[in-house]
């Protein structure tokens, strides 16, 4: 199975919310036609209505991937509407935070390929990174949903489903810590006399910078903030103040979501 069979035999998505309509976005602007894409959604947003995509149309009898794009507490209302494509060659491709390749093989049977993934929202723009694992059946077409998704960014392969929970703490829920981030970097700056919306444009283009920078230097993070450091200087006054409290919050931050991510999962 390959990309060609997205578009003879078509994707589904069940659900399209935030995560789902990133990911459609990216794949729309050049892996996939409206015309290969099917949604069901119960409230399908203004945005999704405008893209031309099949929605609430009734699916192909076998679509070449389910993607399952609901959240986890929707899960028992919205499965039940696609079993009928379990125990087939329908790769079941969950984005569901929590939940466990184990209950969609007893939502849809044990031979169903499926593969558990973890993407983010930068994949609306071709920056996502997506974590993928998946059971016996869905070994071999691992490559297709790397393909589809390499497609709106980076993929990684986990060695077990059990990392899944750190990787939805650390790059699922991750951009959403980094644009806390920005918004308190530019009240930081209002407070120091920044017009507000210069010091918004400085701290979004610091940040995005800074993160281009890091993926395309061959020095790794901490080099190039001691390249930034000058004894004695600013950027040393600032980082004694951060780097104080920073390493523990984003510790408790990591942990409060990994738990979470496991909770859900139970």
């Amino acid at each position: 199975m390959n990309m060609s069979d997205l578009k003879t035999r078509g994707l589904a998505m069940l659900g399209c919310g935030k995560m789902g309509s990133a990911m459609l976005e990216g794949w729309l602007a050049g892996a996939l036609e409206p015309g290969d894409v099917w949604v069901m959604d119960p409230n399908p947003s203004e945005w999704l209505q405008g893209t031309g995509v099949h929605i609430n149309e009734g699916l192909p009898d076998a679509p070449a991937m389910l993607l399952v794009a609901v959240k986890p507490q929707m899960m028992g209302d919205a499965l039940p509407t696609v079993t009928a494509h379990g125990n087939g060659d329908t790769v079941v491709l969950s984005v569901a935070a929590g939940v466990t390749i184990a209950a969609f093989e007893d939502v849809f049977g044990a031979d169903t390929p499926v593969i558990r993934a973890m993407p983010n929202t930068p994949a609306a723009v071709g920056r996502g990174i997506t974590a993928l694992v998946a059971n016996d059946k869905g070994q071999a077409t691992l490559d297709l949903a790397a393909d589809l998704l390499d497609a709106v960014g980076q993929t990684v392969r986990l060695e077990s489903e059990d990392q899944m929970d750190a990787v939805t703490a650390v790059s699922g829920s991750g951009p959403a810590y980094v644009f806390h981030m920005i918004e308190c970097l530019a009240k930081a700056g209002e407070a120091q006399g920044l017009d507000a919306d210069l010091a918004m444009a400085l701290a979004k283009a610091t940040v995005g910078g800074a993160g281009q920078l890091a993926e395309d230097s061959p020095k790794d993070p901490g080099t190039l903030r001691s390249d930034v450091t000058s004894p004695n200087g600013t950027t040393q006054a600032g980082l004694e103040v951060l780097m104080a409290d920073l390493p523990d919050l984003m510790h408790r931050t990591v942990t409060a979501a990994a738990e979470r991510s496991r909770e859900l999962g139970k």
